[in-house]
């Protein structure tokens, strides 16, 4: 199952060609339904919705549709129609214009001091008039079906760059582990002898003699409490076994956003750990190096679904 990303835009378009209203075929109508759809990330599904008047009523399909197909991501359905004759300009039938007359008649009986209709006007509710009569039960959900197929088209192909972008990110990871394993053991040995010699030191500004068994254990017993603060094992093993479950996932793919944000947020705290346990300076450079990664694998993430 693929990995999709919940940002997209996709589009589509339909348009009909019907005899003009009144049953005077003067010049054919043709009518454009467009429709959009754009997606970004967001923790749920929110669904919203700019649709004319005319489509308004195929809203609760159209959101079934969406519901059936999106699991996360804000998407906002935008849709027009456009309404225009075989002529660059529409041509009223004498029935509408007598219509619009008898109308404007009515209104400035009653209010004389009203603006009569221009030219404009009447073109303009002409095009509403014509637009009106079109029935678009058949063609909306097949318009958003199209629509909806390249936006999961979309979202997959920016899902794939996502998970080749996480993948490399855990592999560069990995490389850092391996490089801080060996440190923590050597870092030990080091400072053991560090304690032995600033022992011995201290007792041959004293008497001069051998440094007496009693002394060499207490050297030992510091070293090995610096051992056990500085010991990262645990957060290494930690980290390979996030690092697992996120690669796991990426193959497995489908719903995968929120439990690879999870997994981020734990390996981030690991490298805090780690950092904060840091006893030398090529320790801190990993830790800051693994930090600023699991900071670019986390922002990616939130893109996921």
């Amino acid at each position: 199952m693929a990995v999709y990303s919940m940002t997209g835009y996709a589009s589509a378009q339909h348009s009909t060609a019907n005899s003009a209203v009144d049953g005077e075929p003067k010049n054919p109508l043709v009518s454009q339904l467009g429709l959009e759809i754009r997606s970004v990330n967001s923790r749920f599904l929110d669904l919203s919705f700019k649709l004319p008047e005319d489509l308004r009523p195929y809203e609760p399909a159209l959101r079934d549709l969406l519901i059936a197909k999106l699991k996360r991501g804000k998407v906002e359905v935008r849709a027009s129609v456009e309404t225009s004759s075989s002529s660059s300009v529409p041509d009223p039938s004498p029935k509408l214009l007598q219509r619009l007359n008898a109308v404007q008649d009515n209104v400035k009986a009653w209010l004389p001091q009203a603006n009569p209709l221009s030219v404009a006007d009447v073109l303009r509710l002409c095009a509403a008039e014509q637009s009106s009569h079109h029935d678009w039960s058949g063609t909306v959900l097949q318009v958003a079906e199209k629509a909806l197929k390249e936006l999961l088209s979309a979202r997959q192909r920016e899902g794939a760059r996502l998970t080749a972008m996480l993948s490399d990110h855990v592999s560069q990871i990995r490389t850092l582990v391996q490089q801080a394993s060996p440190l923590v053991p050597q870092l030990v040995a080091q400072q053991r002898q560090r304690f032995l010699d600033r022992w011995k030191e201290a007792m041959a500004l004293t008497d001069g003699t051998t440094l007496p068994e009693a002394a060499q254990d207490r050297a030992l017993t510091e070293a090995t409490a610096f051992a056990i603060r500085i010991d990262v094992a645990e957060e290494i093993t930690r980290v390979n076994s996030h690092l697992d479950e996120i690669e796991r996932l990426l193959k497995k793919g489908g719903e995968v956003g929120k439990r690879l944000d999870f997994l981020i947020q734990e390996l981030h705290r690991e490298a805090n750990t780690m950092g904060s346990k840091s006893a030398a300076l090529e320790l801190t450079h990993i830790s800051v190096d693994m930090k600023v990664l699991i900071e670019q694998m986390r922002e990616q993430v939130q893109n996921i679904e």
